[in-house]
């Protein structure tokens, strides 16, 4: 931490496409870092009164729904979050709320286009990415230090068995980012439940305060088996929505075309990768995909990025060695299946 002026380091990540550094001051930093760094260890009780649902969802109020100053919509609203309104399925004059900018649709057929090949494994949101992997023999090894698998998933459900030595991505979503998610996979949903918890901040000073701070916040959790007929051919893929601070809830809204006839998913049901998942309510929140072990290989350009040293990131700071994000776009492709993968079978369609 840079005591010298009571705040965090800037963060730096790489963006995808051009692979130039930018340099982000994440949102309410000033709030975080009193809140972690003053509050929690001062005053305890009004941290956790601070970081649950009630006073989360009354941050979120106050900045999304409150009352907007005519000047203070459309464009005007676009514009200050950096997000690009031409993109959407409705007109700039139906913007007239922060709420409605933050859950805007957009037009994901034609402005995030996907690879054709069933399994690519895509990325489920807009968001800033970081690489991970739960054995101790690759270069991506950051075990527990973000959270442990019994913790995510939830004490008592046999998943965790089935990602030990896996790898992970992180996505890290930020308040200008379009906050729907979508699938990264084709296949058969074999679980999916709720984990309650908390209303933590994911921005990175929080993260690299609190130790499986991920594991402490609300969370839903959908585990998919891609080795069925159409499905991406990649094993067990566990998709985990977390919820954060100003986050008021995540609706469920997979629809197979566009947003139409949105539902909830149960297990038994056949997916298709690039098809809407959840809608993040207003906040920040972060996705965690978890892969069974040697059964994909992710991009080379997100492995280069992650260990670059010329780029300052938090997570390098905080760790001791690189940990650095990409930008990423929803639908992109992120990991291939391994050639020499073979399927892992789930007799009776439990772990």
């Amino acid at each position: 931490m840079n005591t010298a002026i009571g705040q965090p380091f800037p963060h730096q990540f790489i963006e995808r496409g051009s692979r130039r550094i930018v340099t982000e001051r994440p949102v309410g930093d000033r709030f975080v870092h009193f809140l972690y760094h003053r509050l929690r260890e001062d005053a305890p009780t009004m941290f956790r009164l601070l970081t649950s649902r009630r006073v989360s969802s009354l941050l979120a109020f106050c900045r999304y729904d409150l009352p907007s100053n005519s000047r203070r919509c459309g464009r005007y609203l676009f514009e200050g979050i950096g997000a690009d309104w031409r993109e959407c399925c409705e007109p700039l004059s139906f913007f007239d709320s922060h709420r409605k900018v933050f859950e805007r649709q957009i037009r994901y057929w034609e402005t995030r286009p996907m690879e054709a090949d069933e399994r690519a494994v895509l990325s489920p949101c807009d968001a800033r990415l970081l690489l991970g992997s739960l054995t101790r023999n690759s270069s991506l090894f950051i075990k527990e230090k973000f959270f442990s698998t019994t913790e995510l998933f939830g004490h008592g459900t046999p998943w965790p068995n089935r990602f030990v030595d896996g790898d992970f991505a992180i996505f890290r979503l930020t308040p200008d980012k379009y906050h729907y998610t979508h699938l990264p996979v084709s296949g058969r949903v074999v679980d999916i439940y709720g984990v309650d918890g908390r209303y933590h901040s994911c921005n990175p000073a929080a993260l690299i305060v609190m130790a499986s701070l991920y594991c402490k916040n609300r969370r839903l959790v959908t585990v998919i088996d891609t080795d069925v007929p159409g499905g991406s051919q990649v094993g067990l893929v566990a998709m985990v929505e977390i919820v954060a601070l100003m986050i008021g809830d995540l609706a469920e809204a997979y629809s197979d075309h566009h947003y139409e006839q949105p539902r909830q998913l149960r297990p038994g049901v056949t997916v298709r990768r690039g098809c809407p998942r959840s809608l993040f309510k207003p906040g920040s929140s972060t996705v965690v995909l978890i892969f069974e072990p040697g059964r994909i290989r992710f991009a080379d350009d997100l492995v280069d990025n992650a260990s670059r040293r010329d780029v300052f990131s938090r997570y390098s700071h905080r760790f001791g060695h690189p940990l650095v994000e990409t930008d990423v776009r929803v639908r992109s492709t992120i990991a291939c299946r391994k050639a020499s993968a073979p399927p892992t079978p789930i007799p009776g369609g439990t772990p």
